[in-house]
């Protein structure tokens, strides 16, 4: 038995509507390796006819090359990890390729795959509001229909936090960055790629679908080293982790037909907390019936006197269909969810 065959007994009546290779460097594999991932997708579910395929790839002279044989072995939308249109702050992040081989990246993704999308951060030392501004424009002239566009953030353990930490890197202040994010929100919006959660932008029905299964806090599962899943069967959450180590998980796998480490039932509070930490990423929200199923009760019962606080302060909006996030409120998202859920 193989991973899939593990993961398809479980999740079994099922069907497949995305596919996304992420994680490290997916766009290294052999295209005939992709192609026969997916022929084993095909093999352990009913798969839709017009399946998204993502693939995460770096944009190098090197993988760009593969390109046409990945679209040829099944991939129909590419994400590509750009993080910046500047060749000092290109430097900075550490990438490993330059602007032009970005730019060419992103021309060759155009002229070969249904749909694509690449990535950029900002909120960078020393950036600027005017800085980020011509970036955009530049962005904008190179896209297609989907952006995404994250804040930078100091992850602990990480070469910037050190520098943070010793005061040899200096971040935009909190004003800065909030101007930063309400003009990439205005800049896109006026561009026809309104955000549909927090970082991402796309034009209408071009969201990036698997994604949006995280987000709405839907089923998927997560076969590979390190990968996470949730899958519902008989009316339970389970939150299943594979072994993390590439190595442990191959012998795992071989030896048991299964690289999973842990199988959980989520408990019902727990399903409320990511419930709402996915769900109000999205400028559409939570639906409140399925929020007031999950929690057997209402919403104003649920959240109690934080709910009318935060609506009144301009972070959530509530009515007979959704709970969501204001423009504010998800700039605010972590300190939301802790007066909403504390």
């Amino acid at each position: 038995m193989l991973p899939a065959d593990h993961q398809a007994e479980f999740a079994a009546g099922h069907a497949v509507g995305s596919v996304f290779f992420g994680g490290g460097t997916p766009s290294l594999m052999p295209p005939e390796t992709v192609a026969a991932v997916l022929d084993k997708i095909r093999s352990c579910w009913a798969v839709i006819p017009d399946l998204e395929v993502t693939l995460e790839a770096n944009p190098n002279s090197a993988e760009a090359d593969r390109f046409q044989a990945l679209a040829a072995a099944g991939v129909s939308r590419l994400s590509l990890g750009v993080q910046a249109l500047d060749p000092e702050a290109l430097r900075l992040l550490g990438r490993a390729h330059d602007l032009e081989e970005a730019i060419a990246a992103i021309e060759r993704a155009r002229d070969i795959f249904p749909r694509f999308s690449f990535d950029l951060i900002y909120a960078r030392p020393g950036q600027t509001n005017a800085a980020w501004r011509r970036e955009l424009d530049d962005a904008l002239r190179l896209a297609g229909e989907h952006l995404s566009l994250y804040q930078l953030t100091l992850e602990p353990g990480t070469a910037f936090a050190t520098l943070a930490r010793r005061g040899e890197l200096s971040l935009p202040d909190e004003e800065t960055t909030a101007a930063l994010f309400e003009m990439t929100q205005d800049r896109l919006g006026a561009a026809g790629l309104p955000a549909y959660e927090i970082s991402n932008h796309a034009r209408p029905g071009a969201e990036c679908r698997h994604n949006l299964t995280y987000w709405r806090y839907q089923d998927y599962v997560g076969i590979g080293p390190g990968a996470h899943g949730r899958l519902t069967r008989g009316g339970a959450k389970y939150a299943t982790r594979q072994y993390r180590l590439p190595e442990k998980w191959l012998a795992v796998a071989e030896a048991t037909g299964t690289g999973i480490e842990e199988t959980a039932t989520i408990d019902s509070e727990t399903v409320i907390e990511e419930l709402l930490m996915m769900g109000l990423r999205l400028v559409e929200g939570v639906s409140r019936a399925r929020l007031e199923r999950l929690a057997g009760r209402d919403a104003e019962t649920l959240f109690g006197t934080s709910l009318p606080l935060l609506i009144d302060g301009g972070f959530l909006t509530l009515d007979a269909q959704r709970l969501a996030a204001t423009t504010a409120g998800r700039q605010r998202l972590n300190a939301v969810l802790a007066a909403l859920l504390g």
